[in-house]
């Protein structure tokens, strides 16, 4: 059974709102796409974006940790580079 939602979820935009090289956008790791529909979508597509956006950061976050413990010039997932990532869940 499909639970009802009685609030509208938020945009999780952070108003940083640049695209990286791959096209997520660096405050909030939202696709072109993501964002573009984010107003049409139902509340349960935007639990599954920002399922999607959790798992971008927590995987680019440990990219960097990675490159940095190396010292490694390997590019970034998501086309992003070397600036601080806000955290859109605390």
């Amino acid at each position: 059974m499909e639970q009802i939602e009685l609030f509208t979820i938020e945009s999780p935009c952070r108003g940083v709102c640049e695209n990286s090289t791959k096209g997520f956008c660096k405050g909030c790791l939202r696709s072109r796409d993501e964002r573009f529909h984010w107003f049409s979508l139902s509340n349960e597509a935007r639990h599954q974006v920002l399922d999607l956006c959790k798992h971008r950061r927590v995987r680019l976050l440990k990219a960097r940790q990675e490159r940095l413990d190396a010292a490694s010039a390997k590019a970034l997932p998501y086309g992003m580079e070397d600036e601080l990532i806000a955290d859109l869940f605390e």
